[in-house]
């Protein structure tokens, strides 16, 4: 009798743990986390490596502003600005103090893979100290001057660098060897024109760069297409040329490329999230899911349009594939301009 009541109990308790296994599996299956499994229990930060105006600025604020709106991120997400050496000065803080942040992300574009390449202002450090988490879009340089300017299109510009090539300012919103550099001297040097020659001046993002511009202290700037939107629309600025190989469409579509002028100068401006170098497991699933769920979205659809972006979403193996090859090519464009270190 002792026998069966003590086997009748056991029993008993074997069928009370299978049941609170199968609630918590259930518990689990419907959205609860697991124990272990609560990332972001804290408020993420996204960083901007840039001032306030440009293009790393647009998309830190609109990749945070949709995710908060769609509730595809339910803890709070603040945009950070960390201006410095286009790029160069958050990344070894990043490198060196926040490699295993989970609760913080960045924004970043060819910029992260120049400044590790290029010889000037060399960063040590680049997308292999990061975990790439995904592409969200892409954007296209764009060659800009004041609405009032006496140049009406890229060649007239050339032209008059070709006889004195510091005759005029260019400026952009990274450091000499980066991204802005790049887009303001390719077609100068497309045109024959050496490139070391032209005058180039820098300053701490896109939005510093057209204040410049506006306020008489550069004659042209290189920049993203997409961060002069509204300034084309207020009818402040021109944009003399595109550097993708088609014309672009709304606001954009009366404006020639390039190469339509005889200049070839072709230069994509991709953009993407990372994470920090040792991510956790945890934390790379989440964000690979809560992106691929983002981009379907009409909300954030409707943003990449408003902003004069295109989407080209590229999850995280196909963002690593992506980076790798584009380090490739810049290093190439690099050693043609003889600014690789």
């Amino acid at each position: 009798m002792k026998a069966l009541r003590k086997f009748t109990l056991l029993a008993a308790a074997g069928v009370l743990a299978l049941s609170l296994g199968a609630c918590s599996e259930k518990e689990s299956a419907g959205g609860k986390k697991k124990s272990g499994s609560d990332y972001p229990n804290k408020a993420i930060t996204v960083v901007a490596p840039s001032g306030a105006g440009g293009g790393w600025d647009l998309t830190a604020r609109s990749f945070t502003k949709i995710l908060a709106e769609t509730k595809l991120v339910k803890q709070p997400m603040t945009v950070e600005n960390k201006p410095g050496g286009g790029g160069a000065v958050f990344m070894a803080e990043y490198a060196t103090q926040h490699a295993s942040n989970n609760q913080m992300l960045f924004v970043n574009s060819p910029p992260i893979i120049i400044n590790n390449l290029k010889k000037e202002g060399n960063s040590p450090y680049g997308y292999a100290n990061t975990t790439p988490l995904a592409q969200l879009t892409r954007d296209y340089g764009a060659i800009v001057v004041k609405a009032d300017s006496k140049f009406t299109d890229l060649k007239s510009v050339l032209d008059e660098v070709k006889k004195d090539p510091a005759k005029l300012t260019f400026a952009g919103g990274s450091a000499p060897g980066s991204m802005d550099h790049l887009i303001s001297i390719m077609p100068a040097f497309e045109y024959g024109i050496d490139p070391t020659k032209v005058k180039y001046v820098s300053y701490d993002g896109g939005g510093e760069a057209i204040t410049a511009l506006l306020g008489g202290n550069a004659d042209v700037i290189g920049t993203d297409a997409s961060s002069v939107k509204e300034f084309v629309k207020a009818g402040k600025v021109k944009v003399l040329a595109v550097t993708s190989s088609e014309r672009l469409g709304g606001d954009y579509a009366d404006v020639p490329t390039a190469k339509e002028q005889g200049v070839n100068a072709e230069f994509t401006i991709w953009r993407g999230v990372f994470g920090p170098e040792k991510m956790s497991d945890e934390a790379k699933a989440y964000w690979d899911d809560a992106i691929a769920k983002l981009v379907e979205t009409p909300e954030w659809k409707s943003e990449v349009e408003t902003q004069g972006w295109e989407m080209e979403y590229k999850n995280i193996d196909d963002f690593k594939k992506f980076l790798k090859d584009q380090e490739g090519q810049v290093q190439k464009l690099l050693e043609a301009l003889g600014m690789q270190k």
